[in-house]
């Protein structure tokens, strides 16, 4: 394994994000957490006032062997409305805004280059919001939140939202899939 690179993607409410990315090859961790807010150690009731500035998140962590910045990415923009500012489906607030919160250079390259290609394509047909940032004052979301998706598939939100976003995933990049 080569050294694992961190990467970290606000895509609207973590459990919808998280269950996407623990079933993708090459991602050895994903954490839900909060950042890029000016609040210490935020929990889960104040980063919904949405007065922290603090985006939800998960955090990854990946082998570059396996799989790709841009990959990954790719995965992110057909998985969540990267047009919808400061709001998924029915979660609105800054908390919810679309987000690639980098660690290295390259991925910012690698960010930034994907958003020129795909906003020249006209792949959405509508302006992408995405902000990329370098990451800052991230903090883990509290350990009820982690996993979600996985302990809860028959919760209301998980099964109207989480599934088909992981159905989406599974049906569009099947050979990037753990199982």
């Amino acid at each position: 394994m080569t050294d694992p690179q961190t990467l970290v993607l606000a895509g609207g409410c973590f459990w919808c994000t998280e269950a996407v990315f623990v079933k993708v090859r090459g991602i050895t961790d994903v954490e839900s957490g909060y950042s890029n807010g000016h609040v210490q150690r935020p929990s889960y009731e104040q980063v919904c006032t949405g007065t922290t500035g603090h985006a939800e998140v998960v955090k990854l962590t990946y082998d570059p062997a396996q799989i790709s910045t841009r990959q990954i990415l790719e995965i992110f923009f057909v998985v969540h409305d990267p047009t919808q500012l400061n709001r998924q489906g029915n979660d609105t607030g800054t908390q919810y805004r679309s987000g690639i919160y980098y660690t290295t250079e390259e991925q910012r390259q690698v960010a930034e280059d994907l958003i020129r290609e795909m906003g020249r394509d006209k792949l959405f047909g509508q302006p992408i919001v995405t902000e990329v940032q370098p990451l800052a004052n991230y903090w883990p979301a509290e350990a009820y939140h982690q996993d979600f998706f996985e302990k809860n598939p028959y919760q209301g939100y998980c099964v109207a939202i989480a599934a088909p976003k992981v159905a989406k995933f599974r049906k569009t990049f099947a050979a990037l899939a753990k199982d």
